[in-house]
């Protein structure tokens, strides 16, 4: 019978690295955000928006502005490659457990 202590430890374990990538990402993201809400008040000229959402594997492109069609592309590559990237990374992990 498993005592009360083994079974509150249980759980995903996350490596320190990993969360410290994950964390330094968040912190990247907030950074840039700050970035450019501070340029575009200074310059105050138009900007140009793209977007890429995920909803599951299913990429969701959209932007607006003079050089939005540059975005938008950037967008969709960056999306295709993250796509391959998993497939490559799963396709690994399968022949690891074989």
């Amino acid at each position: 019978m498993l005592s009360e202590q083994e079974t509150e430890d249980e759980g995903i374990t996350v490596s320190s690295r990993l969360f410290g990538f994950l964390i330094l990402g968040i912190a990247l993201v907030f950074v840039g955000i700050v970035v450019l809400v501070v340029v575009s008040l200074f310059l105050g000229s138009s900007g140009s928006v793209g977007v890429v959402i995920f909803i599951g594997p299913f990429p969701i492109v959209f932007g607006s502005g003079p050089n939005a069609d540059w975005l938008i592309l950037v967008g969709i590559i960056l999306a295709v490659l993250s796509i391959v990237l998993f497939w490559v990374m799963n396709r690994r992990q399968i022949g690891f457990n074989s």
